[in-house]
């Protein structure tokens, strides 16, 4: 799509924002890890943010030493860059498996950041690295993607697979009603319909 109206499209007018979508089917969650798995940093950090629901400004300040020795089941608290409150990093299963991974092919130091730019220069990825990364990893599935899919991917999964409540995924997300987090998740006309369905 060209501009229209001497506009991009593509670009949102000052204050306004293009929604983002999360990624739906695990079939198609599957597909990127199959694609990044030979690329083990983009493969953990796209494990890591669909395991655990942060904001990707909080995962590129961690460093290697806030998680190499974790284990599956265990947590890290981490502050939040946006809202200054205590969250919490979860390892879980899948997210240990790829950790070890990288940590056994690149053996970085606890100084490191774990998403670590490879400019050399010791930085962490940026916000719009990552942003470009993901359209990257998803431009052949139907839909808008970007840094907030992964944590969206998070949430619409854990609703949808394991019946997480609004309200619990509204603490996790730390949005102040799960009216928000329904909206942030993309629940559409056509599902609130489809509960009427169901039979009593």
């Amino acid at each position: 799509m060209g501009k229209l109206n001497g506009t991009n499209p593509n670009h949102p007018k000052k204050g306004s924002s293009i929604t983002v979508d999360p990624i739906r089917s695990e079939k198609n969650i599957k597909k990127v890890k199959r694609l990044l798995k030979d690329n083990t940093r983009d493969s953990l950090l796209f494990t890591m943010g669909i395991n655990n629901g942060l904001r990707i400004s909080d995962l590129l300040k961690l460093k290697v030493g806030d998680v190499r020795d974790m284990k599956p089941g265990q947590t890290l608290k981490v502050k939040e860059t946006k809202t200054g409150k205590m969250n919490i990093l979860m390892i879980n299963k899948s997210v240990h498996k790829v950790l070890k991974q990288y940590l056994d092919e690149f053996k970085p130091s606890d100084e490191d950041y774990l998403f670590q730019s490879r400019n050399g220069n010791n930085k962490p990825l940026t916000r719009e690295t990552v942003n470009k990364m993901i359209k990257e990893w998803t431009k052949s599935l139907k839909g808008n993607y970007g840094t907030h899919t992964l944590r969206k991917t998070f949430g619409y999964i854990q609703r949808t697979k394991y019946g997480v409540s609004f309200e619990v995924l509204c603490k996790r997300f730390g949005h102040s009603s799960p009216a928000i987090t329904m909206r942030y998740l993309g629940i559409d006309d056509k599902e609130v319909a489809g509960i009427l369905l169901h039979e009593i």
